[in-house]
């Protein structure tokens, strides 16, 4: 009978400990079981980039105010023709006019120097531009443009005074690309040259600021 009862409870603590176990098993494996990585959903965004045409030839006009020394600030105009050698490098070629007001001598002394036709202003240059921050302008957050901002210095000449002057001019500019054959463009530059007009020959700095638009062909 002892016999028995013992076989009894030992039988119950063994159906016991199995029952512990198995219902302790999944618990554990929940436990270390690693946790859903999260996916975020991120809208794409599409850019519309405008790419240089796969030819290198560029021509525009331009418009805008050239400073005269001492003949004061008047509007320009003109046109361009360039070269893009490389992806940096380009040589341009271009013409300018302005027409200029009296001198402080003039105004001061109430003469007139210089005849109606003298008073208009040509120039002719060469110069070789370098595309140093090439880059993009962002309308909005759907369009991207390709930019460009050089440095420019060359040569030529102007005529000026009834003289035909040696000029070479140095500046800067910003291009912006709106598409693969159309471009916009801001430039600064100064036109060095000798006056002699007056009587004694100097050196003038002649500032020009202008806007233009350009092709691609």
């Amino acid at each position: 009978m002892e016999s028995g009862i013992r076989s009894l409870f030992l039988n119950a603590g063994a159906a016991l400990v199995l029952t512990a176990g198995t219902a302790f098993t999944p618990a554990v494996a929940a436990e270390d079981a690693p946790e859903q990585v999260i996916r975020p959903e991120i809208e794409r965004r599409e850019v519309h980039e405008a790419d240089i045409d796969t030819e290198d030839f560029e021509i525009g006009i331009f418009g805008g105010l050239m400073n005269v020394e001492d003949f004061g600030t008047n509007p320009v105009y003109g046109a361009r023709a360039a070269y893009h050698v490389t992806e940096y490098i380009f040589v341009e070629g271009a013409y300018g006019h302005t027409s200029t007001d009296k001198s402080s001598a003039e105004r001061i002394f109430g003469i007139n120097v210089l005849g109606d036709d003298d008073r208009n202003l040509d120039y002719y240059n060469l110069s070789v531009g370098f595309n140093i921050l090439p880059g993009e302008g962002f309308i909005g957050s759907k369009w991207a443009f390709t930019s460009d901002f050089y440095l420019i210095g060359g040569a030529g000449s102007t005529s000026f005074g009834g003289e035909d002057e040696f000029t070479w001019n140095v500046g800067f500019g910003y291009r912006l690309l709106a598409n693969d054959w159309l471009a916009f463009r801001v430039d600064a530059r100064d036109h060095v040259f000798d006056v002699s007009i007056l009587g004694e020959s100097q050196t003038n700095h002649n500032l020009e600021f202008t806007a233009g638009v350009s092709i691609f062909f």
